[in-house]
């Protein structure tokens, strides 16, 4: 009985671990540029893309490079929304509307290799009463790069190249980016979650916990039937 248990209780471990850890290995990051808007309470990320919103006068609007699984993960730009702060010298005009912008082109840990981050700054856009904040960004942060299905790939030139590809663990490129990223940049609506329709987190999804409590079940059952026949 002790012989079996020692024999059966590494492969439950073992068997555990391997299911979570290929539930770890799955999930996966991309790069590219998320679309904020600004508010007294903070930054929420936008259910729109930026070629679709047109902000009123007084409005903030965020734009922030990193390595994100969706929009729940996303980072935030790393300056405060504050309107008065960043169009303090540009004053009100009639026929036009102001659109301070926050452009945080992130870390170097998120830089595409061969790339470093160029400094976050704030702009404060002066574009007509109609405009976009696609074309507020435009105004203030040219050259703008877009892919074929518009999403934003570069503001300012930055990245050079790429555009919301998959970054494993180990940094290197893949697929394009999710449902998340691209609706939110390219003007249709986000979800929150990914596209398969499991967590965001990340983590092991209910398919994976049932086969983690499957082979618990097995290896108890292993045992229990051992212990009735010897006795």
């Amino acid at each position: 009985m002790r012989h079996l248990a020692r024999t059966v209780a590494p492969l439950i471990v073992g068997a555990v671990l391997a299911v979570l850890g290929a539930g770890t290995a799955q999930a996966a990051g991309y790069r590219y540029w998320s679309y904020w808007e600004g508010s007294a309470s903070g930054w929420s990320y936008a259910t729109q893309g930026p070629s679709l919103v047109r902000p009123e006068d007084g409005s903030v609007q965020g734009f922030r490079f990193s390595v994100s699984a969706d929009s729940q993960d996303a980072s935030k730009p790393r300056h405060a929304p504050d309107f008065a702060k960043i169009c303090a010298g540009t004053p009100a005009k009639d026929g036009s509307k102001r659109v301070a912008l926050v452009i945080d082109p992130g870390v170097a840990s998120d830089a595409p290799d061969g790339e470093t981050p160029p400094p976050l700054r704030t702009a404060c856009a002066r574009v007509a009463e109609d405009a976009s904040s696609a074309e507020a960004l435009a105004s203030v942060a040219k050259p703008l790069r877009y892919d074929a299905g518009a999403m934003l790939c570069a503001i300012s030139g930055y990245p050079a190249k790429g555009c919301g590809e998959q970054v494993s663990g180990n940094g290197d490129g893949g697929s394009e980016a999710p449902a998340s990223a691209s609706a939110a940049d390219s003007g249709t609506s986000n979800s929150n979650s990914n596209s398969n329709g499991g967590d965001d987190g990340g983590g092991p999804s209910a398919g994976v916990l049932v086969g983690v409590g499957a082979v618990l079940l097995l290896g108890i059952a292993a045992v229990a039937q051992a212990r009735r026949r010897r006795g």
